[in-house]
């Protein structure tokens, strides 16, 4: 099971696998269980954005537990939140936010889990 960060510019927080590309993200995605997924919108000129990953979570069904969007793209960031929760399976965290710092060090320690409504825990 992965973590996984999809940005083109901002630093990999520790504990995550970086995807620098929407291609490399849905590699992942396609090929990885991925436990928690942070998206950018913008990925450079001309580039294919995170709704484009967005897209491809909702027709190939290939959610992560918790979705952090983590854009500063305050138009993407609405975009890919509503096409997110509006096909999420139930058990699916959607964040309009970056993940928190309290995250963020749980994931780099190895210590973080996802509790999902009476399922067991993800770790």
């Amino acid at each position: 099971m992965i973590d996984l960060y999809m940005d083109d510019a901002r630093a990999c927080p520790k504990g995550f696998v970086l995807a620098k590309n929407a291609a490399e993200c849905n590699e992942l995605l396609l090929g990885c269980d991925v436990r928690v997924l942070s998206l950018d919108y913008d990925l450079g000129w001309n580039e294919p954005t995170g709704m484009d990953v967005v897209r491809f979570i909702v027709t190939e069904r290939k959610y992560p537990a918790v979705i952090y969007l983590h854009t500063s793209s305050a138009a993407g960031k609405q975009a890919m939140y509503q096409a997110l929760y509006m096909n999420k399976p139930p058990h699916v965290r959607i964040y309009n936010h970056p993940a928190p710092d309290r995250v963020l060090h749980q994931i780099a320690e190895g210590n973080f889990q996802v509790e999902n409504d009476g399922e067991a825990a993800l770790q």
